[in-house]
């Protein structure tokens, strides 16, 4: 595992401090903060929009998403709808960098524009899926090995596991990122993780890496494992 590893009694708790302390510990007027989608973000994004008002000026902050289904952003499944409603619609209005704006024949390629057009993004947070991927970079999928230097992708789950094409942020893209978080819960991710832990490979998030990356992790996930 790149990283550090972090064991917790609540997820979504902890991954909530780690965004206010990280916001509040930058020096710059403005701070931007890239999304992911699933029931643990939800959680966690929940738990954000509970922070105190006094702790972090929304309106200094730009939203990225480090995926998205190719879907209407009404659509249930969207990434941009979750975090609208569990985030944005709570904390009052703020820059959204919304992959799925591009009308053209590329949206991944116009996202990967804006993305090297802005400065680094911040933090960036990330979850687990039970067969070990991240963003939607999937177990056997293209974005796996993507072409050198490619920062947004199009991809889908061959396995057909995961429903709809996706854009996504490639590994070179998680990696620049200033701060990656991942947040893993629940028993139901306990053998993914552990797949990550021993170094499988075959484990997509096995490859996340950067210059600070944080695993926030809770016991139900961590079974009976004892952090190394």
């Amino acid at each position: 595992m790149n990283g550090s590893l972090v064991v917790v009694d609540d997820v979504a708790k902890a991954f909530a401090q780690l965004v206010v302390d990280a916001m509040q510990s930058k020096r710059s007027a403005s701070f931007s903060l890239a999304f992911s989608g699933g029931s643990t973000a939800r959680d966690c994004y929940q738990e954000l929009s509970r922070a105190d008002s006094t702790d972090i000026d929304w309106a200094t902050v730009t939203a990225w998403w480090g995926d998205e289904r190719c879907v209407p952003l009404t659509d249930p499944d969207s990434n941009f709808r979750l975090v609208q409603e569990a985030l944005l619609a709570r904390v009052g209005r703020l820059e959204a960098v919304n992959p799925m704006k591009s009308d053209g024949e590329d949206p991944a390629g116009a996202y990967e524009q804006l993305l090297r057009a802005s400065p680094p993004i911040d933090l960036i947070h990330l979850g687990l899926g039970p067969d070990g991927h991240t963003a939607s970079l999937f177990p056997g999928s293209v974005a796996l090995d993507s072409p050198d230097g490619r920062l947004v992708v199009s991809n889908h789950d061959p396995f057909s596991n995961n429903p709809h094409q996706r854009l996504t942020f490639t590994f070179e893209a998680i990696a620049q990122c200033r701060q990656i978080v991942v947040t893993v819960a629940g028993s139901g991710k306990s053998d993914a993780l552990h797949r990550v832990l021993d170094g499988d490979l075959s484990a997509p998030a096995t490859h996340i890496s950067g210059a600070e990356v944080t695993w926030l992790v809770d016991n139900a996930a961590m079974g009976t494992r004892t952090p190394r």
